[in-house]
């Protein structure tokens, strides 16, 4: 049985939200930079496939052990896909998450129309086992984004993508996880992991 899996990230979101819903199955997970590999991966690929990709192949080619990375981002229809791969960085290098926010708002503030303001989550998760075969989950979750931010939870992107009549920001992290691109994607992995004992 593999006990700890390393994921591909520092980031304390994306760990929180994987360990509690790989902890019940005794899956620890851990962060790439308490495994001892603080690096940064170039993410050059031109979909979050090839990104989760690069990331898990350069942590288990330095661990040997197995990985979980993970590539997600906003796709804003009106902005032909954008942000895209490009979510973490499309306002600039240090961004807040504010600043990422309002940059997406300001580039649709002449947007009146919902049915043009469409937009999705998309997350494509790799998983690269003990004998080194490469499982990849995708999901995504639809919405449209709001005409100014909503809510005081989540990160990224999540104040200003909505799901009916809340976003991201004004849910719990449990509803949040049943429905959003990550949470589906990770149940998929979970599913397989469990079945793959």
């Amino acid at each position: 049985m593999e006990n700890i899996i390393i994921l591909a990230s520092n980031n304390k979101n994306k760990l929180k939200e994987i360990t509690a819903k790989l902890n019940p199955f005794g899956i620890k997970v851990i962060s790439q930079k308490e495994a001892g590999y603080d690096i940064e991966v170039e993410e050059t690929g031109t979909t979050f496939q090839e990104n989760a990709i690069l990331k898990a192949e350069a942590i288990y080619e330095l661990s040997n052990k197995p990985v979980i990375a993970e590539d997600s981002g906003l796709e804003v229809d009106f902005l032909n896909g954008d942000p895209g791969v490009y979510s973490a960085r499309y306002a600039g290098e240090n961004a807040t998450d504010e600043d990422k926010c309002n940059k997406i708002l300001n580039l649709m503030k002449d947007v009146k129309d919902d049915n043009k303001r469409t937009a999705r989550f998309k997350c494509a998760i790799c998983y690269i086992d003990a004998n080194g075969i490469k499982h990849i989950f995708e999901q995504s979750c639809e919405g449209i984004i709001a005409k100014e931010p909503h809510g005081n939870n989540g990160f990224g992107y999540d104040p200003i993508f909505m799901i009916e009549n809340k976003s991201f920001a004004e849910i719990t992290q449990e509803e949040k996880n049943e429905i959003s691109h990550r949470g589906k994607a990770i149940k998929e992995l979970v599913n397989y992991i469990k079945n793959s004992k």
